[in-house]
């Protein structure tokens, strides 16, 4: 990592404590840059075109999109769904972690608290 892009990555980390939302905080936990965060609200909004179109999506294949846009996370399951559903707690793409989480056991609860 050059000066520059270091420079503009703590920048951006400053930036992301001011904000000191639920949201920014996970990106700030997960040591996301701007660029990949820039990449994954692309992925999102390419789901919730997807989803609006009547597309048959699954999990999975939205994780690995995320993957390869923050590659220091490959595998990490828990980054994506936390990402989605902190999505859908401040009512951004909320059909996003709805359709490809909310059918899931483990967010019936959370689910119905939503209702």
């Amino acid at each position: 990592m050059t000066i520059d892009e270091r420079l503009d990555f703590i920048e951006y980390r400053q930036q992301l404590l001011f904000e000191n939302t639920p949201y920014s905080r996970l990106l700030f936990e997960y040591r996301i840059t701007e660029e990949q965060h820039e990449a994954i609200m692309d992925i999102f909004d390419e789901y919730r075109t997807k989803i609006g179109a009547g597309e048959n999506v699954h999990h999975g294949s939205f994780e690995q999109r995320i993957y390869d846009a923050v590659p220091q996370h490959d595998g990490n399951y828990h980054f994506v769904e936390a990402l989605a559903q902190e999505n859908h707690r401040r009512e951004s793409w909320e059909e996003v972690f709805a359709t490809l989480y909310g059918n899931m056991q483990k967010y019936q609860n959370y689910m119905s608290q939503q209702d």
